[in-house]
């Protein structure tokens, strides 16, 4: 699985999936932080990366084109330090991981992780 973090992320976050095998970058690394959503959005799609954020738009957008790709994983944490990202990443890697490689949208929370699969038709598929 590939991923793209967006610049709301910490390029620790990246570090951290490349220490563990995944092809991962940071938006900043190529310097593409002046990207629009929907351009990054097409970036994802063409290199067949998830993208790792904090933005709800990307959700918004994915969902709205009706497509099965990229998948998106949107962390609404109260604590965005690299530690706490990385630690529900991990989980959600650990619990969806097939989820993300067929096309999904996924909100993490500290209350929850919500799963809605693409193309998004109706309510969310998994609310653990």
């Amino acid at each position: 699985m590939k991923f793209l973090a967006d610049m709301g992320l910490a390029r620790s976050t990246v570090l951290f999936l490349r220490k563990q095998g995944y092809d991962a970058v940071h938006l900043r690394e190529e310097g593409l932080q002046r990207l629009s959503d929907e351009e990054i959005v097409c970036k994802a799609v063409a290199e067949g990366r998830v993208i790792l954020t904090h933005d709800l738009d990307f959700s918004r957008i994915v969902a709205a084109g009706g497509a099965a790709t990229p998948s998106v994983v949107t962390f609404r944490l109260q604590d965005m330090r690299p530690a706490q990202v990385n630690r529900y990443l991990a989980d959600v890697l650990a619990r969806f991981s097939a989820e993300l490689e067929a096309g999904a949208l996924v909100t993490v929370s500290e209350r929850s992780i919500r799963v809605r699969r693409l193309p998004v038709a109706g309510p969310a598929d998994k609310r653990p």
